[in-house]
């Protein structure tokens, strides 16, 4: 009887120091764990930043926060990239594209005579216009360009380019009004122009038909 007696105590301290080993090394086990879980949580914190939690709705989802998304400006952007694509030449040959009558004008091929003769007339009224006096020749350029864009997509059907006399310039020699000339043959929107009467700016302007639609 007391042979039994310790025979199952001995068995039941075997049992109890099995137990405490399977605990511990569970403990041991847990513990290791939890140091990878943070090893790996501050090698992400150094590769992407600090990191904030993402507050979660009463119904147990995470609630993302989203910034509002700026609208798009697709118009002012392709206004941008038109003017980038702006390549007025300033040696385009417009000598034989030119009428000097008794005064300087332009009309594109197939336009009548009389385009020009109710330009000259005022048959159009001047529904805006532009003064590019003072500006460098990149400036006048993309300036006169811009204009004449918008004045088109707005619908409009003559307006007025002034660019000076050039009794200022070098040799009295009228370099802009050159140039705007030049650019004005290369935009596809103009139709035809006119020297200004003297009332509207005479031999320092132009009067501009632009194409209608």
């Amino acid at each position: 009887m007391k042979v039994n007696t310790l025979a199952g105590l001995k068995a039941l301290k075997r049992t109890l120091a099995e137990q405490a080993g399977r605990e511990a090394a569970q403990r041991e086990a847990e513990r290791l764990a939890a140091l990878k879980r943070e090893r790996e949580q501050k090698l992400f914190e150094l590769a992407v930043g600090p990191v904030q939690p993402v507050p979660a709705r009463p119904g147990g989802r995470a609630t993302p926060h989203r910034a509002p998304v700026e609208p798009v400006p697709v118009q002012r952007q392709r206004d941008e990239a038109a003017v980038m694509r702006e390549a007025l030449s300033d040696e385009f040959d417009i000598e034989t594209l030119l009428h000097t009558d008794e005064q300087l004008s332009f009309r594109r091929p197939g336009l009548g005579p009389e385009v020009v003769r109710k330009l000259r007339e005022g048959s159009w009224s001047i529904q805006r216009q532009i003064d590019l006096h003072g500006l460098r020749t990149d400036e006048a350029r993309e300036a006169l360009g811009r204009f004449i864009r918008d004045a088109h997509q707005a619908g409009l059907r003559c307006v007025r380019v002034v660019h000076g006399k050039g009794l200022g310039s070098p040799g009295r020699t009228p370099v802009l009004k050159n140039r705007v000339l030049r650019w004005l043959v290369q935009k596809h929107e103009v139709m035809a122009f006119v020297q200004a009467r003297p009332a509207e700016g005479g031999a320092g302007a132009l009067v501009v038909l632009l194409r209608s639609g």
